[in-house]
């Protein structure tokens, strides 16, 4: 791998986990809030209010978004492939714990018995018990690291992304959505043109008509009009991933973009850990901002789940003459 695509992948991890630890400070405010508690918008990490729901939280830590992120990352290291069963123990060894902000539908799926020999029967179950309609965003805030493992080859990362997020996400929103962020990533990371409006379409076609509007919302509307601080549809997928790709359409380096996202409130670590893996992929570790790497708590966690996970992609990473496998 080149020195940039070392960057990039490094910038997808910090990008995640300080979207995370940033978007908690706005998470669950609409933006009147913001208004009141970040009369000049939210910055900082120190700027972060202390009420009930974030003062479970040290200061620059983040949450269960990063958590799972890392619980793929630490299958992907102890198994050396992609593995659903993998991913499911590690899910629920992180769970026996009682994590802090775990989402409804990974509690669901996640307690139930066949989880860890059977996580997908155990998630298309719980989508099923809601009448075919649970497109939470619990998937999507933890799978862009999928986007930088096998990279090179458009037809794995796809693979992959489903794999893990039919773990506990089984609607075809939820799927779609991640492949979409996923294939971004890699597609910046093959250091080819950046991907199209068009082509991202093309992707999300495949899995369900629904997303295309989402995607066309971002590409064309400003991010007021995303809605993101919508009390009925926070936690919608589809509202995480049309807040990444605005920023990888409209900003203009890693800060803007993080800020403009998580200054829009709802689920704001959420949106952040999406729009700042893409922002971290576009425009790399390098251009981060210190204040924010240097602020996350658990730094040395990051780095050294990072170090481990490049060891080994390394080891399994192709030549990189070898042909470029392509969604077509």
């Amino acid at each position: 791998m080149t020195e940039n695509q070392l960057d990039i992948i490094k910038g997808v991890f910090y990008g995640q986990a300080i979207g995370d630890a940033l978007g908690l400070g706005t998470e669950f405010l609409d933006k009147d809030q913001i208004a009141e508690y970040y009369p000049n918008g939210l910055s900082e990490y120190a700027q972060i209010i202390q009420d009930e729901h974030r003062s479970r939280w040290k200061i620059g830590d983040w949450t269960d978004d990063t958590d799972q992120f890392l619980c793929i990352c630490n299958s992907i290291i102890k198994s050396g492939e992609i593995n659903e069963i993998a991913f499911a123990e590690e899910l629920n060894n992180w769970f026996k714990n009682v994590p802090m902000g775990i989402g409804q539908t990974v509690y669901k799926v996640v307690s139930l018995p066949q989880f860890i020999l059977y996580p997908h029967k155990a998630a298309e179950l719980i989508w099923k018990l809601s009448k075919n309609n649970n497109a939470s965003n619990g998937a999507i805030m933890r799978t862009s690291i999928l986007g930088t493992y096998e990279f090179w080859d458009y037809n794995k990362v796809a693979n992959n992304t489903e794999k893990i997020t039919k773990v506990t996400h089984w609607d075809s929103r939820c799927v779609g959505s991640c492949v979409v962020v996923t294939l971004l990533i890699s597609n910046l990371l093959c250091e080819s043109k950046l991907i199209t409006f068009e082509e991202l379409c093309q992707i999300a076609d495949r899995y369900d008509n629904r997303i295309r509007p989402f995607i066309e919302k971002s590409h064309t509307l400003s991010i007021d009009d995303l809605y993101l601080d919508e009390t009925t549809s926070i936690g919608y997928t589809l509202k995480a991933m049309s807040a990444g790709l605005w920023a990888y359409f409209n900003a203009e380096n890693f800060e803007d973009g993080l800020l403009r996202v998580i200054n829009e409130g709802g689920d704001a670590d959420t949106n952040g850990c999406v729009a700042g893996s893409i922002l971290g992929a576009k425009f790399g570790y390098k251009n981060i901002p210190l204040k924010y790497i240097d602020g996350i708590v658990y730094k040395d966690i990051l780095e050294e789940k990072l170090n481990k996970y490049i060891e080994g992609l390394i080891k399994k990473c192709k030549p990189l003459s070898a042909t470029i496998k392509r969604h077509q």
